[in-house]
């Protein structure tokens, strides 16, 4: 039992307290560093997200003014259409007061 010495177990235990703490401080530095190039994957995501909501917030404007457009249009040719049978019917009416009135005349000639 004499032969162990006391001061070279002590200093095994130092030295392997050193390496544990040193490991340790290595492994914080590494998650310091992750953590660190998270923080800033997440600002580059949320910054791309941003510039990603502002052009769909724009493509929604565009839509909803194209949309009115087509309603404008919509309601235009309706109108187009209704005229259009309107001009018709005053057509066939012109055209069936002429039949009337060269019949008539006819009439008058011949008797």
């Amino acid at each position: 039992m004499a032969d162990f010495d006391w001061n070279d177990h002590h200093r095994q235990q130092v030295l392997q307290g050193r390496q544990i703490l040193e490991r340790t401080s290595a492994s914080l530095a590494r998650s310091n560093q992750i953590a660190i190039e998270t923080e800033h994957t997440g600002h580059e995501v949320i910054n791309e997200l941003e510039v990603q909501r502002e052009s769909l917030l724009r493509s929604q404007r565009r839509l909803e003014n194209a949309n009115d457009d087509l309603s404008k249009s919509g309601a235009i040719l309706r109108a187009m259409k209704r005229n259009v049978l309107y001009n018709k019917l005053i057509l066939i009416m012109i055209i069936v007061m002429e039949v009337v009135i060269l019949a008539g005349m006819l009439a008058l000639k011949f008797m």
